[in-house]
């Protein structure tokens, strides 16, 4: 299962080991408090679909 990860050069989430914006290598971050407006909401409901469709019930 991936893990939520986060660029410490510009303060952006991503699920990737390099980030997008400045490609820099980044880590993986302590789980926040959730709530829906958070903004690394979008990543935690990707990484949900992804292992409910590896497990067959989507």
């Amino acid at each position: 299962m991936k893990r939520i990860r986060f660029c410490q050069q510009c303060g952006k989430y991503t699920l990737k080991e390099k980030c997008n914006s400045c490609s820099s290598q980044t880590i993986i971050n302590s789980p926040q408090k959730y709530s829906k407006d958070e903004e690394i909401a979008k990543y935690r409901r990707q990484i949900k679909k992804e292992v409910l469709k590896n497990k067959g019930i989507l």
